[in-house]
């Protein structure tokens, strides 16, 4: 087989939006309801008063402005702060499938695909919906593909590595025409109660088609290679699983059964990492920084990406180098650097060359280096 290319790609936004000035008076509401009800215990020194949340405060952290969710009514509720989603039936569609049929559809038409032509479909994400059957495997059967697939997870990284083993595959001949599809509920793993990190997250779904380039119908990008690392870390952690009943505590409300992190020290191990991982990737292959036209990052916050932009380049990146979509979007696990590159990626010339990189929890990092076909 040539060389593998993705021609196709495809987002799914959900509909509603929780704007930053909705999220704090929600927050803010529940907040001084609990600091009414634990007054005492607050006075007396055995609790901490919760923090109150601002607009500027999130911005200035993060730079997101709003995010989208698949449901709101419940996260910006005082009494409930989680998204709200019906129990469906088994014989129903789940919802992580549902969301995979558009953004699977926009990168077939993209394209010029049909989904019976893919052989192959890996549902990469940071969290699953269940662990079997593999909710890969019933996007197969609802788009009506052949061949095989199945699951995976590598955290925030789980869409650059479900890429690399599409394209190893279709580079070893095992697969002919791949769907890496990346449908993100993060809204469903994260603490709306913690202020340090209830404006993180939002939820959006991305697929990418990946064949060989010699059989692509239209404009593509090569994968010219990849490279994926890890490190383990707990700094970036989450405590649920099936396990869960088992542990004498009973607790089923633990704080550490979301999503927990410890921001300053990722920010200050994981960024020295990732930049040394993409300048390590470029001189593997013989690119020089700045022959990179473009660098779709990870897009969990402005800060990070402006640092790694910056160690890549050699210098302050312009804006058009360095999209960001976090601002629209939030963090969007897996899917953020997607997002980017296929919302800004149409503009690049033949032989123009990009990058694109995730990482996080693990630590996890993956880079794929692409050329405009």
């Amino acid at each position: 087989m040539g060389l593998p290319a993705i021609t196709g790609t495809g987002v799914f936004t959900p509909s509603e939006v929780i704007t930053n000035e909705e999220l704090v008076l929600a927050f803010n509401a529940y907040a001084e309801a609990f600091n009414a009800r634990h007054a005492s215990e607050i006075a007396a020194g055995e609790i901490e008063a919760k923090g109150l949340s601002s607009p500027e405060f999130i911005v200035s952290a993060s730079g997101i402005e709003q995010r989208h969710v698949m449901d709101k009514t419940g996260v910006l509720n005082p009494e409930v702060m989680h998204p709200l989603l019906r129990q469906r039936r088994d014989d129903e569609p789940g919802i992580m499938a549902e969301m995979a049929m558009d953004a699977c559809a926009q990168a077939l038409a993209q394209a010029g695909r049909a989904a019976s032509e893919v052989d192959l479909i890996i549902c990469a994400a940071s969290n699953h919906e269940r662990p079997y059957p593999a909710i890969a495997i019933e996007i197969q059967q609802l788009l009506g593909a052949g061949g095989f697939a199945f699951d995976m997870n590598v955290a925030c990284s789980s869409a650059t590595f479900g890429i690399q083993a599409a394209a190893d595959m279709i580079r070893g001949g095992s697969a002919r025409r791949a769907l890496v599809v990346s449908p993100e509920i993060c809204s469903g793993h994260l603490e709306w109660r913690d202020r340090d990190c209830h404006f993180i997250f939002g939820d959006v779904c991305t697929a990418v088609l990946i064949e060989a380039a010699d059989e692509a119908k239209g404009p593509h990008f090569v994968i010219r290679s990849t490279r994926c690392a890890t490190q383990f870390s707990n700094n970036i952690r989450n405590n649920n699983g099936f396990l869960r009943r088992t542990r004498p505590d009973g607790v089923a409300d633990r704080r550490d059964m979301q999503f927990v992190q410890e921001g300053r020290k990722v920010f200050k191990e994981v960024l020295p990492m990732v930049s040394a991982h993409i300048l390590g990737h470029l001189a593997e292959e013989g690119v020089a920084p700045d022959d990179l036209r473009r660098l779709w990052l990870h897009q969990a916050n402005k800060a990070m990406n402006d640092f790694i932009g910056r160690k890549v380049l050699g210098r302050v990146p312009e804006a058009h180098e360095q999209p960001n979509i976090l601002q629209d979007y939030a963090n969007t696990s897996s899917a953020g650097s997607i997002i980017a590159f296929s919302k800004y990626s149409e503009d690049l010339m033949p032989g123009d060359q990009g990058l694109i990189c995730s990482f996080g929890a693990g630590y996890s990092v993956g880079s794929v280096l692409v050329e405009r076909g």
